[in-house]
Parts: structure tokens; C-alpha cells; sequence
């Protein structure tokens, strides 16, 4: 994830006291352990300035609303018992080239300052500390004891210190290509890295983009450079420079490396509103990817072992049923030797009886101690024994069968949501997370998110031929709001026959019917979202809504139909074409929150 550079840092702050303050602060709130959010209101707009101490993805800047969640953090708390109702008056540096910035706070504009919020973007030993006017520390995100650093400990009550002073080159217009030259090409090694190592404020993507510019490969070294090269290279380092004191920009986003995409502030042109909007899409993205693939992995973890253990206790049931397959065969036996007592002879240790039925020989073991109407009540005994068991032992099975049903539907809903494309792939995660909690197969984390309305819930959608909507649910709740909720008169259900898979509908306006072309798209498309994806042809059942029940007691997904129809779906004659997710609609009306005016 790209670290907030100098460069970045200058182009937000810039932004911020030109467009954000003065600022009345009217709310406080933190959604997690490494962000807290500060609800401005200036002249002309409302919004929330985000700050963040994350160890990868430290930053302040303007970003949408926060989700509504409750608020436990004693930061957030001490933040909005001091400085709500002030007015943010300005966003200051610290000291030159360093990524601190000074949020200064007042009774209104113009008055005395009386606090500072000091945000401190310095990867893993970022921070927010705010202080008295006295720079007295009243309380910070994360406070640093003397036992963890003798150098700078941050603690309530102690006097604000800055960070210690960097040491390297300060760069400056003044100076002259000779001298920079000197001091960048000194030592013989890769050009990115001795730019980084010789100036301060200069970050790895920052020099990659200033090579990049001056038409330079991203591997070349310093003793590599002709003449025509050097002076390329510093009309980009004095065009940076140049930038940072005309306090002009052009964000934009960097995909010159797909594998780890990036921005910048210094594009050829800008392509995004704003570096506030820049930063809110980056990080927002790049934050909601790496907490869906935590949360995958470790929904995968729970549904995996708890599928291991049911699968083990089924096989056990199993064993234990087949024993219970003998127990007529007990009794037969009883029956043979109670018709043939006088066969019987003091001291026998077996006895074989010609069957009622084949007239075949059968061998029935005898207790020598006891005589013959014994062994066949011991007999007849085992026979009542193992028919007991069959009794006590298929409704267990069939729990066991029922919830190992539910789980491989829960696993489906993970397959089909296994890639991050847009916030809606997290919020679909977060709602298997939430109905395994209330399944009981997670703890409960002592809080509920809000729940969702069906407008807010994105299902995935395709269009037929004929140009009707095909919707998918994406887990277990989506599915039940779309088939008992959702689902019209005139709309029809798909499902894959007997097969763990998505819940699907083909919405129909009144009065009209789907033709065999949209039936046959309809059935591919329950296929594909079926754990029969891999198959060339999945039996696919479909039927009216109102012929889809839910048993009383049935865990979340499972349903039981009547009045279906067979067709065959093809999950590869689904094209990539016909699908549309409605989240990509929403996305803009997202954005649209974070504008000024």
C-alpha cells in the first residue's frame, strides 16, 4: 500500500486551508482502532475530515460519511468533549519537510488558538496527540511510555516534543544542477534509491515518478546517466519543486504497475475532482480489500472445520446405522432356534438350522452355559438393542446431514464472493460473518452493524436477450430477501437441482412471460452460481415464487419448492457481458458526498 509522502501531505493541506477552513467542528467519531473522523462545517459545505495513525495507511483528508456503528473508543470521546464547537482555523506544518501537521482549534476565527490536533504521518509511529495551547498533551491515539521509548514517550500530561530532525538534504530551487548532481550521482547505485537516500521529503513513488517523467528507465543507475539525461531528470526535480511552492497539483491515479497500483499528485493531467476524493478512492479501496481478504480467509476457516468435524461425526452415524442393518437378522436367528429346540444338546457351542424361507443352512454361535430359550432371548435382546439404536441414531444423522447442507450453502456464498471488485463485496462478506453469528458458529463481537434495507443491498445482475433483470443472491440472507421478499407474482424462481447455489430470480413485468431463450439464460446463470459451476450441464429446477416455502426452523438460504420445472443450465454460455452490478451505480452517488459546493 503507498505511504503518504511530504509531497502528498503538502498538495492535502493545501487543499484543506483553501477550501476547509474555517470550520466549525459539530461531531467526533471513530470507526476503528486507527481512524477517527471530524464532522466539519465551513460556509458552503458539511463534511468529515478523516485521520488515520494505520501503520500502512497513515493520512488526513477529506472522505465520505463513516458507516453508522457504535462508537467505544475513549479517543474519539476525549477529542469531541474538548474541541466540538470550535472552529478549525488552520492546517499548519510543524517544521518544514516533516509529515506533521498542526490542526489548530479556536473559539471562532480570529481568536486566540487554544488547541492543537498534531497528526503525525510517519508510517508505524504515526499518531494524533492532542495538547493545550501550552502544548500540554491532554490525550493521543497511542500513547508511548518511557519503558518503550526513552527518546520521545508520549504520555497525558507531559509537553508536546516534535519528532527528532531529519538530517538529510533539504532540496531548494536555488540550488544548482552541479550541486545536485554531486550529491545524487555520488555514490554509483540505482537511480531511485539514491534520490530517496540523498533529500528529504522524497518518497519511492515519488522518485519513480519523476524518472518515469523525465523519460528515464526505472532501473538505470546513477553512472548510467549522460549529460541530456541529468538535465531531464532535474527539469522534473525543479518542476516538483515548483509545485510544492506554487502549491498546484494534478492528482491522478498510477497504474503503471497493475500489480500494485498506486497515485500521484504530479500527473500529466488531472483525473479526479480533487486529492481529497484521490485519497478517499485509494485508501478506501485498498483498506475494504485488505479487510475482505482477512475476513475471507478466516470465514473459510470456520466453515472448513466445522464441515471436517460434522463430516466425521456423519461418517460415525453411518457405521453405527450399518451395524443396525443386522438386527432382523438377530431375530431371525432367535426365531430359527426357539422352531428347533429340540435340536439343541447340553454343551453346544453352535447350532446350524436350515432357514424358513431358502431352506439354506445357517450357523447361529451358542453360549455353552446357558441351554437354548436363553441364547435366543440373548439374541432376541441384541435384535431390540440395535433397533433402538437405528431409531435414536437416522434423526441424528439427519440433523447432521441438515447442518452439513446449510454449511456447504454458507461455503458456496464464499466461493461466489472470493474477489474484491467494490465496497458491496465486503458488505456481502460482512453479512455471512453476521448470520454465522447469529447461527452461533462465531462469537459474538458484543456489537451489530446496522442492518440493511433491500435498497441498500446490491444482488448481482444480468440481463436476458429480451432485456429482463436476472437477480443473484450473494449469501444465505440475500437469498431469502430476494425469494420472500423481493420476488413478485409474475417473477419466476431458479435454483440448482439438489445442488448447494444461489437463489435467482427473473423479474417479469405483470402481464408478460419469458420466452424459451430467457428461461434457458435464466437456468445458466443458476448453474454459474452453483457449487455445479465446473460441470458442462447443472439440472436447474424453476417454479413461482409462491411455490417456494420455508420450513418452520430452517436455517437462513434453505427453502423447500413444488410445481418445478427441469431445464439443463450451461454455466459456460454465460457471457461476462450481460452482467451488471448495481454497486457500480451507487459508487458515484458515493463520491458525490465528498464534494464542497
Amino acid at each position: 500500500m503507498q505511504p503518504v509522502d511530504f509531497t502528498t501531505l503538502a498538495a492535502v493541506c493545501a487543499d484543506l486551508n483553501d477550501s476547509w477552513q474555517p470550520a466549525r467542528v459539530e461531531q467526533v467519531f471513530q470507526r476503528n482502532p486507527f481512524t477517527v473522523f471530524l464532522c466539519l462545517r465551513t460556509l458552503n459545505s458539511r463534511g468529515w475530515l478523516a485521520i488515520s495513525w494505520h501503520p500502512q495507511a497513515a493520512r488526513i483528508h477529506v472522505a465520505a460519511p463513516p458507516p453508522k456503528a457504535p462508537d467505544t473508543f475513549t479517543f474519539s470521546q476525549q477529542l469531541l468533549h474538548q474541541i466540538k464547537g470550535f472552529a478549525l482555523v488552520n492546517y499548519a506544518w510543524v517544521a518544514p519537510w516533516e509529515r506533521v501537521v498542526d490542526l489548530q482549534f479556536a473559539k471562532r476565527p480570529g481568536d486566540p488558538v487554544q488547541w492543537h490536533l498534531y497528526v503525525e504521518i510517519m508510517g508505524k509511529y504515526s499518531n494524533a496527540i492532542l495538547t493545550h495551547a501550552d502544548q500540554t498533551i491532554v490525550t493521543a491515539a497511542h500513547q508511548v511510555s518511557d519503558q518503550q521509548s526513552s527518546l520521545r514517550p508520549i504520555q497525558t500530561g507531559q509537553p508536546y516534543v516534535p519528532p527528532p530532525k531529519l538530517t538529510d538534504a533539504v532540496p531548494s530551487l536555488e540550488e544548482s544542477q552541479q550541486d545536485w548532481q554531486g550529491r545524487v550521482g555520488l555514490i554509483p547505485d540505482r537511480l531511485q534509491r539514491q534520490l530517496v537516500k540523498t533529500y528529504r521529503g522524497i518518497s519511492t513513488p515519488l522518485a519513480r515518478t519523476l524518472i518515469r517523467r523525465a523519460k528515464l528507465p526505472a532501473d538505470i543507475t546513477t553512472d548510467q546517466l549522460g549529460d541530456r539525461q541529468w538535465q531531464d531528470l532535474f527539469t522534473q526535480w525543479q518542476a516538483w519543486l515548483k509545485a510544492l511552492e506554487s502549491k498546484e497539483f494534478t492528482p491522478a491515479f498510477d497504474d503503471a504497475n497493475p500489480k500494485k497500483p498506486g497515485y500521484t499528485v504530479l500527473g500529466e493531467r488531472a483525473a479526479v475532482e480533487s486529492i481529497q476524493v484521490l485519497l478517499d478512492r485509494y485508501y478506501g479501496s485498498r483498506l475494504n480489500e485488505d479487510a475482505f481478504k482477512r475476513l475471507h480467509h478466516q470465514l473459510r476457516q470456520k466453515i472448513a472445520g466445522y464441515l471436517k468435524k460434522l463430516t466425521k461425526k456423519r461418517d460415525g452415524f453411518g457405521d453405527r446405522l450399518d451395524l443396525s442393518e443386522d438386527a432382523e437378522a438377530y431375530r431371525q436367528k432367535a426365531d430359527l432356534l426357539m422352531a428347533y429346540l429340540h435340536q439343541w444338546r447340553i454343551g453346544m457351542e453352535k447350532i446350524t438350522l436350515n432357514d424358513f424361507e431358502t431352506g439354506e443352512p445357517v450357523t447361529i454361535p451358542l453360549d455353552p452355559t446357558i441351554n437354548a430359550q436363553g441364547n435366543a432371548q440373548k439374541l432376541y435382546k441384541k435384535h431390540q438393542k440395535l433397533r433402538r439404536s437405528r431409531q435414536a441414531i437416522e434423526p441424528l444423522l439427519n440433523a447432521v446431514n441438515a447442518e452439513i447442507q446449510y454449511l456447504e450453502q454458507v461455503d458456496e456464498a464464499l466461493d461466489e464472493c472470493n474477489i474484491y471488485r467494490t465496497v458491496e463485496d465486503l458488505s456481502a462478506l460482512e453479512e455471512i460473518r453476521d448470520e454465522l453469528i447469529e447461527q452461533n458458529y462465531m462469537a459474538d463481537p458484543g456489537y451489530q452493524r446496522p442492518k440493511r434495507t433491500d435498497d441498500d443491498i446490491s444482488y448481482s445482475r444480468y440481463h436476458t436477450a429480451s432485456g429482463y433483470e436476472i437477480w443473484v443472491g450473494r449469501n444465505n440472507t440475500q437469498n431469502d430477501r430476494l425469494t420472500f421478499r423481493l420476488a413478485g407474482d409474475y417473477d419466476l424462481w431458479f435454483h440448482a437441482q439438489e445442488i448447494a447455489g444461489s437463489h435467482v430470480l427473473l423479474r417479469l413485468p405483470p402481464g408478460e412471460t419469458a420466452d424459451e431463450t430467457d428461461l434457458q439464460t435464466a437456468a445458466n446463470i443458476a448453474a454459474l452460481h452453483s457449487r455445479g459451476r465446473q460441470a458442462d450441464a447443472v439440472p436447474v429446477v424453476y417454479t413461482k415464487p409462491k411455490s417456494v416455502y420455508k420450513p418452520k426452523g430452517a436455517k437462513p438460504g434453505m427453502a423447500i419448492y413444488k410445481n418445478e420445472t427441469i431445464l439443463w443450465g450451461h454455466p459456460n454460455k454465460v457471457t461476462p457481458k450481460v452482467q451488471i452490478l448495481a454497486s457500480e451505480d451507487k459508487s458515484a452517488g458515493r463520491q458525490e458526498k465528498l464534494t464542497k459546493k
